[in-house]
């Protein structure tokens, strides 16, 4: 089984690398310490929700591509954009069913 926490934190190096930014750089516009940056990219840390979110602003990509590990994806982000555009399906199709559900409760009441 794969360690998530390992695999998150060799994504967050690869893409700050990517951005060509050093730990410091980084942990400064995410707002948290170099040491708290570090135990994340070495898989002994995990992140909040709240930066989980500053991080994709930051590397501008998606959530689930901070979860895979190179090989299980390919290089060219094919998969993670099938993801993303099922995600993206799926809302829309739940958002309409709660406009509906909402549409029919109006007309009974």
């Amino acid at each position: 089984m794969a360690n998530i926490k390992a695999i998150f934190g060799t994504n967050i190096k690869y893409y700050r690398k990517k951005q060509q930014l050093t730990q410091e750089q980084l942990a400064e516009k995410l707002g948290i310490t170099n040491k708290h940056l570090s135990t994340i990219e070495t898989g002994a840390n995990f992140v909040s929700a709240d930066l989980l979110e500053k991080i994709t602003q930051q590397f501008l990509v998606s959530a689930s591509a901070l979860f895979y590990s190179n090989e299980e994806i390919s290089t060219d982000d094919s998969f993670l954009s099938k993801i993303d555009r099922i995600i993206e399906e799926e809302c829309l199709k739940i958002s309409s069913e709660i406009k509906t559900r909402i549409r029919y409760d109006a007309i009974l009441k």
